[in-house]
Order: C-alpha cells, then structure tokens, then sequence
C-alpha cells in the first residue's frame, strides 16, 4: 500500500527526502493501520454473532446467579421467620410478666364501671 507523500516546498513535483528512520516508521505505522482495519473488522463480525462457546458461558453463568440469589432468598426468609418465631413466642409472656410487675394488667370489673 502505496501513501501518498507530500511534495517538497522546494522542489514542487519531487517528493520529500525522508532519512531511513523516518521512512521505518512510516512503514510501521502504515502495519499498524492495517491490522487495526482487521482487529476492527474481526470485532465487528464477533459481536455480531457471538460463538457457541461464549453462549454457554453465559447459560452456565446465568443458572449459577440463580443459584445463588435461590439460595440467598432462602436464608433470609429463614432468618426472618426465625426471628418472627423468637418475638411470637417468648414475647408475649416477657410483656404480659413486665405489666403485671409494673401494675398495668386489667381487670374485668373495670369495664363494668363505666356503665
């Protein structure tokens, strides 16, 4: 692949001079052109159909995530009714004992006094 060079500001038809250095890297930088080309041509075709391989990954990625947020749901569902469980059961004598020791229990008589 041929690039275009500019012309010498002193010899308008001839082309620049260039040292060997700069003619390296020109050349490099031209390789460098050309295989972003590909790398962006190969990339474009991966996205646009993706392999088996990578699929596969993702199905087993995605049963393995729902795995896990299965498993974490359970967890917290059995923390909570754990915790539900230990407030249902011993808290309702721990409040009805702090009342009667602090006086506040009802009576039944006392309804009857308002009529």
């Amino acid at each position: 692949m041929d690039i275009p060079r500019p012309t010498s500001a002193l010899h308008p038809g001839s082309p620049p001079e260039l040292t060997p250095t700069e003619q390296e890297v020109l050349e490099e930088y031209e390789r460098l052109a050309d295989n972003m080309k590909k790398l962006a041509s190969l990339l474009d075709t991966l996205a646009s159909n993706p392999t088996v391989e990578i699929l596969d990954g993702l199905r087993e990625l995605e049963r393995k995530t729902s795995l896990v947020f299965t498993l974490l749901k359970a967890s917290v569902y059995s923390i909570v009714l754990q915790q539900e469980m230990g407030w249902g059961g011993g808290g309702d004598q721990q409040q009805q004992q702090q009342q009667h020791q602090e006086g506040d229990h009802y009576d039944d008589d006392d309804d009857d006094d308002d009529e």
